[in-house]
């Protein structure tokens, strides 16, 4: 059989030097045959005629890529890698690079918007928007950090090693110090230092120092109110900041005739508060003798035009100053009578007493057999008075001698369902709509949860708590014929003034509203508030002394809210004021009345009310 698998005598002989010569390479021949033969195909009989094209094949699978071919392929694969990287820049993530570069090529400086002014009802300027500069600092530009920091520490209030610190910072540009007075930034720029820059910008300044500090509030670095009206109309006081755009080296140098683009700042507007500047002053002056008189821990006044809703002064104590923030307890920053609520204590009495009429279940003339002590719940009231024996009283006695017993069986004849109800009528629990931030709704229970003592214990001022802007917005009603205001501090933005009536609220009947007043008039004259009478005036008032609830839901031993709130005069009433000492050892009438007196004596003489008494006798 020969080679092939064919019976016969192989005719080309393997040792014939010749005839492998003419084959080519025998074992490549061979395999290509088998390949064939293996496939199915007829295999290819050896011959010159058909070895052209198959030796072709067999000779390129064995040889080298040449080295042109090796420079192409690298050429081309770094080709398509630039095509791709060029595409991932121009097109796919252009504006991503392009911002990348300009971070370092562009700086945008803020031009600060001149914030509103803020100035009181008579024009005077409680805070204003001032020009100074921030110092600022390139450091690759800075030759000499050492000297540098040396040299402007001093002046900027800082230390040596902080300022040092940034001009090292690997940052192209940083602030040293921002919002520096213009005269300090002048004597910097005056060393001429490289490197140091200033950006023009603005800060808050207030003429009359910390006076009313919490009613105005502060604004931050970037000129944001972040407290008090700054916070409550930014939007309207803030403006529209504007930028300044420059471009720079590499090494944070100026490129001349570069890039300078700047859209000028759009001011803030200018608003008029309803505070009266000497009434304010008084309010925090009697406000503060009262805290140390009284040993109270904080204490609060307001003092609210009946009529319109209109603050004329609103303070808390202890205070601050808004232009030194460094070292001032956050709880100094509130205005507490709208952040805060406390028990109002006998102060509520009055609007007991309302509601009694309101309801026709009592008259002026109605009178209430009232023992020494009451049971409300299951506990007994009595009276501080000490007194041991039962006493026929009128509306108006139990307010005169603020009788806790008498107040607890008005309110039990009220009854649940109509104490609730004048409850949410005279806005106790609810917010009242006061223009600034963080008012507080208090606690009062809800009419399901009410227990056996419930209404008898909240008669007297008890078992609820309200902010002080509550108590101050229903009283105000009893001093103008029944209806209530909603405090407001803004008068007028952009020389427009701004109208509250939506806010106007029938709570209380005209007659009920001038019963009750008469009634708080007795109790300056010949009762319990005879140490807030003013000479020359009729004034309606009353004193109140709430106990302080712990973290148990108990009472404080020995600790006292201690307030008094009322008007004057008491027919067309002009001015109310309520003062709260929180945290007193003793009774509250002894320092809260005379405080309210101070208070209102330079209310009544600023706003220029006539005298309603021109005899001692009537005093």
């Amino acid at each position: 059989m020969d080679r092939y698998g064919r019976g016969g005598q192989d005719r080309r002989p393997l040792n014939s030097r010749n005839n492998a010569e003419r084959r080519g390479h025998t074992g490549s021949r061979r395999f290509s045959q088998q390949g064939a033969a293996g496939r199915g195909g007829r295999a290819a009989r050896p011959g010159r005629g058909n070895r052209g094209p198959w030796l072709l094949h067999a000779d390129m699978s064995h040889e080298r890529p040449s080295r042109w071919t090796v420079v192409m392929a690298l050429f081309l694969v770094v080709l398509a890698l630039g095509v791709v990287r060029l595409v991932d820049y121009d097109i796919v993530n252009a504006d991503t690079y392009r911002a990348r570069a300009d971070q370092y090529r562009l700086t945008d400086a803020t031009l600060y918007a001149k914030r509103g002014t803020i100035y009181d009802r008579n024009g005077n300027i409680l805070a204003m928007s001032e020009e100074c500069r921030n110092v600022c600092a390139r450091p690759g530009l800075v030759k000499d950090k050492d000297a540098a920091a040396a040299d402007i520490a001093d002046l900027l209030g800082m230390k040596e090693s902080d300022v040092h610190a940034l001009l090292s910072s690997d940052e192209p540009y940083v602030y040293i110090k921002r919002q520096v007075d213009t005269d300090v930034a002048q004597q910097i720029s005056d060393l001429d230092i490289d490197g140091i820059e200033f950006e023009q910008a603005m800060k808050r300044v207030y003429p009359y120092g910390s006076l009313a500090s919490q009613v105005l509030g502060v604004v931050n670095a970037d000129n944001e109110g972040i407290t008090g009206i700054e916070l409550q109309y930014n939007d309207i006081l803030s403006g529209e900041n504007g930028t300044l755009k420059r471009e720079h080296a590499l090494d944070g140098s100026a490129v001349a005739g570069g890039t300078y683009e700047e859209t000028p700042a759009k001011d803030g507007t200018d608003i008029v508060l309803t505070i009266d500047v000497n009434i304010q002053q008084a309010a925090e002056d009697a406000l503060a003798q009262a805290v140390e008189n009284s040993e109270a821990e904080t204490g609060s006044a307001v003092v609210v035009d009946p009529a319109t809703g209109e603050i004329l002064a609103a303070c808390s104590n202890p205070t601050y100053d808004p232009s030194d923030l460094t070292q001032v307890a956050s709880e100094d920053m509130n205005l507490r009578i709208v952040t805060d609520a406390y028990e109002p204590g006998s102060t509520f009495k009055v609007l007991t007493a309302s509601m009694a009429l309101e309801s026709g279940e009592f008259t002026t003339s109605s009178k209430l057999s009232v023992p020494a002590s009451v049971k409300v719940g299951d506990d007994y009231v009595s009276d501080d008075d000490g007194r041991s024996e039962t006493m026929d009283m009128t509306l108006a006695e139990i307010l005169r001698r603020s009788s806790n017993a008498g107040a607890a069986l008005v309110g039990q004849a009220v009854g649940d369902d109509a104490f609730s109800k004048y409850l949410e009528k005279f806005g106790i629990g609810a917010t009242t709509g006061i223009d600034f931030p963080g008012e507080v709704t208090g606690l009062v229970t809800a009419r399901e949860d009410y227990t056996g003592a419930s209404v008898g214990a909240m008669s007297f001022g008890q078992a609820l708590s309200v902010a002080p802007i509550q108590m101050a917005r229903a009283v105000a009603a009893v001093a103008d014929g029944g209806v209530a205001h909603t405090p407001h501090f803004l008068l007028s933005q952009g020389g427009q003034a701004v109208d509250w009536s939506d806010g106007d609220e029938k709570i209380m009947g005209e007659d009920t509203a001038a019963d009750v007043a008469e009634m708080m008039q007795g109790v300056v004259d010949d009762g319990t508030g005879r140490s807030a009478a003013i000479s020359g005036y009729d004034v309606a008032g009353k004193t109140g002394t709430g106990e302080r609830v712990d973290q148990d839901g108990g009472y404080e031993e020995g600790l006292f809210m201690s307030s008094f709130i009322g008007f004057a005069p008491t027919e067309d009433a002009r001015v109310l004021g309520y003062v709260c000492l929180d945290g007193t050892p003793y009774h509250g009438g002894d320092f809260a009345a005379p405080a309210f007196k101070t208070i209102m004596e330079t209310a009544l003489s600023t706003l220029r009310v006539a005298p309603t008494r021109t005899s001692t006798s009537e005093e």
